[in-house]
C-alpha cells in the first residue's frame, strides 16, 4: 500500500510517499482500509521532531475507514464495520493495523469524512470543555485559535453549554467564521490589545479558564486574562513551545492553576474512549455541533496540506483522501 513516511525530522519536505507492506493484523488488532484521513497540528510536531518518534516512521494519528480483517481474539468488530480512530501513529496511509480497543464505531448518521475530521479534534474539545474545566452556563471563557479545527468545534459546543465565548484569531478574515461558530466576541491577537479587551468584556475580573493551543505567542497574555484561581489549559504549540517560567508567577497572578492535558490521558480505557466519542457523535447528531471540512488533499499531497497548515491558510478541518 501507499503510505507517507519520514526518515528524518524537519519541514514538510521530509515527508515521502512510499510503498509499504501492511501485513495481516496481529492478535487484538483490526486491519482498517482508510477512506478519509484527518490532519492535525500534532502531526507537524511529530514531523518536526518536537515530539520524538523512532525513525523511520509513519505519520498521522487519525482516520476513518472500513474493517477488512481482524486478528485473533477480536470479537468486538468484524469485516465491513465502519470505524474511526485517533491516536495511533501511521494514519497517513491507505490502511493500518490498529488495536481493536482503540477503534470506535461510526454511527449510521455520521459520514466517514465527518468522523475523520472530527474525532481527534472533537474528543479534544469534549475533554477540555467537560472534564479539564467543566464549563457552566453563564460563564465567560477564552479559547484561542477560534477558527481552527478544535476551535470551531469548541465554540459551538461551549455555546451549547450556555457559556459566553471569547475567541481569538490571527487574521481579521477569520472573524466571521468564528462568529458563525458560537463565538460571542472574536479578537485578533496580531492587531488587538486582546488582553485588555478580555478584561473589558469581563468587567475587569478575567475569565475562569483559558484554552491555549498557540503556545509561545499567547502564553503571557493568556495568564493575564485569568481571574483569581483561574485555570490555564495549555494543550498545543502552534507558535512554538511555551517558555520556561518560575511557578511563583502563578501565585503572583492570583493563585492560578496550570495543566497540560492530552487526549491520551483522558481516553485511557476503552470505556473512556467510547464514552468520549459517543458524547461527540451525540452533539453532532443533535445539530449542536457542525463539522466544517474546509480543505481536502490527496494523500500524495500531504506536504501541501502541512504547508497550508503552517501558513495559517486553513480553517476548520483538513483531510487527506487515499
Amino acid at each position: 500500500m501507499k503510505a507517507i513516511r519520514i526518515h528524518q525530522t524537519g519541514g514538510p519536505e521530509v515527508m515521502v510517499l512510499e510503498d509499504v507492506d501492511l501485513g495481516p493484523p496481529r492478535p487484538g488488532e483490526a486491519r482498517v482500509r482508510h477512506t478519509v484521513i484527518g490532519v492535525n497540528f500534532i502531526d507537524s510536531d511529530h514531523r518536526s521532531g518536537l515530539y520524538k518518534l523512532p525513525l523511520p516512521s509513519g505519520l498521522g494519528t487519525e482516520a476513518a475507514g472500513v474493517v477488512e480483517a481482524v486478528g485473533d481474539g477480536v470479537t468486538s468488530l468484524k469485516p465491513g464495520d465502519r470505524v474511526a480512530y485517533a491516536g495511533a501513529i501511521g494514519s497517513y496511509a491507505e490502511g493500518a493495523n490498529v488495536r481493536a480497543d482503540r477503534l470506535v464505531r461510526i454511527p449510521g448518521g455520521v459520514s466517514d469524512e465527518t468522523a475523520a475530521a472530527a474525532l481527534l479534534k472533537g474528543m479534544t474539545a469534549q475533554y477540555l470543555l467537560k472534564r479539564t474545566y467543566p464549563v457552566k452556563a453563564g460563564e465567560t471563557i477564552l479559547f484561542h485559535a477560534a477558527a481552527g479545527g478544535v476551535g470551531l468545534i469548541a465554540g459551538q459546543w461551549a455555546k451549547h453549554l450556555g457559556a459566553t465565548v471569547i475567541g481569538t484569531v490571527g487574521d481579521d478574515a477569520k472573524i466571521p467564521l468564528a462568529r458563525a461558530n458560537g463565538y460571542d466576541h472574536v479578537l485578533n491577537t496580531r492587531s488587538d490589545d486582546w488582553v485588555a479587551k478580555v478584561r473589558e468584556i469581563t468587567g475587569g475580573k478575567g475569565v475562569p479558564v483559558v484554552y491555549d493551543s498557540i503556545g509561545k505567542d499567547t502564553w503571557a497574555g493568556s495568564l493575564d486574562c485569568l481571574a483569581v484561581r483561574g485555570l490555564m489549559a495549555s494543550f498545543g504549540n502552534a507558535s512554538g513551545p511555551a517558555p520556561l517560567f518560575d511557578p511563583g508567577l502563578l501565585a503572583a497572578k492570583g493563585s492560578l492553576y496550570l495543566t497540560r492535558p492530552t487526549l491520551v490521558s483522558y481516553t485511557q480505557t476503552a470505556e473512556e474512549l467510547a464514552e468520549t466519542a459517543q458524547d461527540l457523535f451525540d452533539v453532532i447528531a443533535a445539530g449542536a455541533v457542525k463539522i466544517a471540512v474546509n480543505q481536502r488533499f490527496p494523500l500524495s499531497q500531504a506536504r501541501a496540506a502541512h504547508e497550508a497548515l503552517h501558513g495559517r491558510g486553513t480553517t476548520g478541518a483538513t483531510v487527506l483522501v487515499p
